[in-house]
């Protein structure tokens, strides 16, 4: 049962994060994804992964280069911005093109600027593989994604 796989599979919490490339006409695109991950840390290696079915998947899968952006507690409108089917999902947000033209999002949490090593087919998904370029960490607490919405930290436990 998909709809109770679904369900498991949401008790896991996960970070939220913005991922951004720069499509061939050099027009940014982005979107909300919580399938972000650490690798390596020698090399700085992370990985993301796409629904084969996003409408965004031929610019993710053509791009040199992407940049993950940690999203905080208090950006859950613009995770819910980019994860929805709008035309222009960078209309009124602040941004601005990294020296490759990626699409950096200033006030973010932390964020890695990669360079795509390797993708992947794994089941209804890509996996894109990236070395971290550069980094950045600001400060706030995260953004959380569980059960089917999004949450803030409570604290220590």
């Amino acid at each position: 049962d998909v709809r109770e796989l679904r369900r498991a599979l949401g008790t896991f919490a996960t970070g939220v994060t913005i991922v951004t490339a720069r499509a061939v006409t050099g027009a940014p695109v982005g979107l909300t994804v919580n399938s972000f991950a650490s690798v390596s840390l020698d090399p700085p290696l992370v990985l993301w992964s796409l629904r084969h079915a996003s409408a965004l998947l031929p610019y993710f899968a053509t791009a040199a280069a992407f940049a993950v952006h940690v999203l905080r507690a208090d950006q859950a409108a613009l995770a819910r911005r980019f994860a929805a089917p709008i035309p222009d999902r960078f209309d009124g947000v602040r941004w601005h093109p990294d020296e490759r033209g990626l699409a950096v999002l200033p006030e973010s949490l932390a964020r890695f600027e990669c360079t795509v090593v390797a993708g992947h087919d794994a089941g209804d998904h890509r996996i894109l593989l990236g070395s971290v370029d550069r980094h950045d960490v600001g400060q706030g607490e995260p953004l959380v994604f569980a059960g089917g919405t999004f949450r803030t930290l409570a604290g220590e436990p």
